[in-house]
């Protein structure tokens, strides 16, 4: 796996755990996806993000870029 698949996987599993706990434990949950949401626009204005900038310095792959098709 690359950086941006890494990135990718782990945004969409925070935002599908968090959507499943504000409906089956706390609605106070929701704020968590709304965190993520941010990060994601955040990260698509500026071209920067912090995990992406983690996993490089651990040596992670980078990838082709983000795309859909292969």
């Amino acid at each position: 796996m690359n950086v941006d698949r890494i990135v990718h996987t782990v945004a969409g599993t925070f935002i599908l755990l968090s959507l499943a706990l504000a409906k089956f434990h706390n609605p106070n949950w929701i704020w968590f996806t709304v965190f993520v949401g941010a990060n994601l626009l955040q990260s698509g204005l500026t071209n920067w993000c912090l995990m992406s900038t983690i996993l490089r310095k651990l040596g992670v792959p980078e990838g082709q870029g983000v795309g859909c098709s292969r």
